[in-house]
């Protein structure tokens, strides 16, 4: 019997508060309603685009870093913090045991070495970053703009063959199959001539402006070293969540001649503005929120005073205080519910619009992209709809109470 009253009561609380929320005739009511379904709407929509902006500028600047630099350094353990590496025995027994950690996907022998480009009209310093056969050129095939990458299929072309940036095209005025000389300061002073075969464009201002590509053979062989002999090791992990995991595990495998950077400490002011940017989607998302929750209780508390003749009189048939807030809780999880969907439907579509067209540009050089990036997380959006639902609800609870306060006998002539 109990049983039977409990979802006699929720029927009629669920029955009531569908009739006032979308049957009702007051214009008042309907206009209110509407007020707060679009403040939520609004309100999960920025949420929405605020989360997938954040995640999309991480993801995509994280990418061009790591892309370019790797995620973890490993190099001789020394004083030595200039761009002219201290050498390093290639060790291919280490190499066997990062490879066999599925923390990791790639270790890349590189070397780097500063020199000068010297055209017609225009020098430039840069520093020569040499690669293998065996590097990952993923990254740089999706940052071609024009050219293509070194080909090592012949030793003796390779070690001519070269890749500039966009920026160092732009200011020395050169293009792909153009040559030029490089100078090389050290005793005695040496010159090589190459030739561009492909042209990058990294996005990242500290990278495009100081690297250029070419072989570790030169470097090798303008260093004197021996052909066993390396500048450093490019490492790449599989999840970069697990970085600092990865980085541990390196520290206790490689020889002690060696030490590790992770890519995070050699960009220290990009990854702390990376930080940054979460700050500020905390802050939007706490702004947001605040803001819906004042429109519902703004909505919910006009709504119980407007209906103060219809809770008098429910009162009066010996409705209890907790059935006639049901009432008013379920209209506001109602309107909760459509403002969510829309909101989903606002923030999602802006969100699909951007990453189709990239319509909203951005300063480069401010950015380190042209376009606002877009990355949406399924998990993102479930939460974001599940805590926006449960707190709005629990935060109406209270001014809901205001219908314990009303008097049947005064509500009933209330006009």
């Amino acid at each position: 019997m109990r049983k039977y009253k409990n979802h006699l009561a929720l029927s009629f609380a669920s029955f009531i508060s569908s009739r006032i929320s979308f049957r009702s005739n007051r214009t008042y009511s309907k206009l209110i309603v509407r007020i707060a379904i679009v403040g939520i709407m609004l309100g999960l929509g920025v949420m929405i685009l605020s989360i997938a902006v954040i995640r999309g500028f991480k993801q995509e600047i994280r990418q061009k870093v790591r892309g370019f630099s790797g995620d973890i350094v490993v190099q001789k353990y020394d004083n030595n913090y200039s761009y002219q590496n201290s050498p390093i025995a290639l060790d291919k027994d280490f190499e066997k045991r990062v490879m066999s950690n599925p923390l990791f996907t790639h270790i890349m022998p590189t070397a780097t070495k500063p020199g000068i480009i010297k055209t017609r009209d225009e020098i430039e310093g840069v520093v020569l970053k040499g690669v293998t056969r065996d590097y990952d050129w993923s990254f740089f095939k999706t940052s071609l703009v024009a050219g293509k990458v070194i080909d090592f299929s012949d030793t003796t072309d390779s070690r001519k063959q070269i890749m500039i940036s966009s920026y160092t095209a732009s200011r020395l005025k050169l293009k792909v199959g153009d040559k030029f000389l490089m100078y090389f300061v050290q005793e005695p002073l040496r010159k090589r001539p190459f030739h561009i075969v492909g042209i990058f464009d990294v996005g990242v201002e500290d990278i495009d402006k100081t690297f250029v590509i070419g072989d570790l053979s030169l470097i090798t062989r303008l260093n004197n070293w021996d052909n066993n002999q390396i500048g450093e090791y490019d490492i790449r992990v599989a999840n970069f969540d697990q970085l600092g995991a990865a980085n541990d595990y390196l520290s206790d495998k490689m020889p002690l001649k060696l030490k590790s950077y992770m890519v995070s400490d050699m960009y220290p002011s990009i990854f702390e503005w990376l930080k940054l940017l979460d700050v500020n989607a905390q802050v939007m998302l706490i702004l947001m929120l605040i803001v819906a929750v004042i429109n519902m209780i703004s909505a919910l508390l006009i709504i119980i005073l407007e209906r103060t003749s219809m809770i008098g009189i429910f009162k009066a048939m010996g409705a209890r205080n907790w059935t006639i807030q049901k009432i008013f809780l379920y209209n506001a999880t109602y309107l909760i519910g459509i403002g969510l969907i829309l909101g989903n439907i606002f923030g999602l579509g802006i969100s699909w619009f951007q990453s189709q067209t990239h319509f909203f540009k951005l300063d480069e050089e401010s950015y380190y992209m042209k376009f606002v990036p877009i990355l949406v997380k399924w998990s993102d959006m479930v939460l974001l709809n599940i805590g926006t639902m449960v707190i709005c609800v629990l935060v109406l609870i209270v001014p809901s109470m205001l219908v314990a306060t009303i008097s049947p006998v005064k509500a009933i002539r209330f006009k």
